[in-house]
């Protein structure tokens, strides 16, 4: 795998979904621990400020670009991103993987009524995927234990849905011990997979406003995050398009 792009201090994978996934594969087959990540706005915005979480991110084997803000943004500062490969996307994808290699799968995160109806969900949409086990997101008085739980399960590959910076840290603390060959925080995940939450729909995903349907789902939640973050990337982007411009590093047709 050699389509690394550098954003803002991060070291980011342009691959194709397909590509993520067939690389993927290759490292399983051949042994290879691999710790996954993708990286949205709010992310890259916090890994400015957040030196565990950016320490975290950059430990991870194969960093995906997800939301659509940070490929329009790769983009308008010249760099080449063929598509956004959502981590919710990505998820089905492997378990499709899971269920025709007979790789298993263990889910940690949510609430316990969440995680139980995501796994019920999942079990229906691929009958023949190999569930190692699961476990709700409230476990953080005895970490030790859920690690060993999930090393005795025996798991190929697990999905931590628990928010950020908290998967991250959760992966790169203990991934020599969680018995895995994949490792990838997948947020909120669970709670779409259950139906709790609705995801938008595939036309405005497509045109990357994707946010604007989350945002009215939640807009107490979410309005802050959106405001801020995205307020603050736009002008890293400004700044450091002129930086380039102003260094003779940028076409001005670009």
């Amino acid at each position: 795998m050699n389509a690394r792009v550098e954003f803002f201090g991060v070291a980011m994978d342009a691959l194709t979904i397909e590509e993520t996934v067939r690389e993927i594969d290759v490292r399983i087959s051949t042994g290879q621990f691999t710790q996954h990540v993708v990286v949205n706005v709010a992310k890259l915005v916090q890994m400015q400020n957040d030196l565990e979480l950016a320490a975290a991110v950059r430990a991870c084997d194969i960093v995906n670009i997800d939301g659509a803000g940070v490929v329009f943004g790769a983009r308008f500062l010249g760099l080449h991103v063929p598509q956004r490969v959502a981590g919710i996307d990505l998820f089905y994808r492997l378990l499709a993987y899971g269920e025709q290699t007979g790789r298993s799968a263990y889910f940690l995160g949510a609430i316990p009524d969440v995680i139980e109806e995501a796994v019920a969900k999942i079990r229906s949409r691929f009958p023949n995927l190999s569930i190692a086990g699961y476990h709700h997101g409230y476990f953080w008085d005895d970490e030790d234990a859920m690690v060993r739980e999930i090393e005795r399960s025996g798991a190929d590959m697990l999905f931590v849905g628990i928010g950020s910076p908290l998967k991250e840290r959760f992966i790169d603390r203990w991934r020599s011990d969680l018995g895995v060959l994949f490792a990838m925080g997948v947020g909120g995940t669970f709670d779409v997979v259950s139906g709790r939450v609705k995801r938008a729909p595939v036309w405005m995903q497509k045109v990357g406003m994707e946010w604007l349907f989350r945002l009215a789902q939640e807009p107490r939640r979410m309005w802050r995050r959106y405001l801020t973050t995205n307020a603050r990337f736009a002008g890293m982007l400004l700044l450091e398009r002129l930086r380039l411009f102003r260094r003779g590093r940028f076409d001005r047709n670009v």
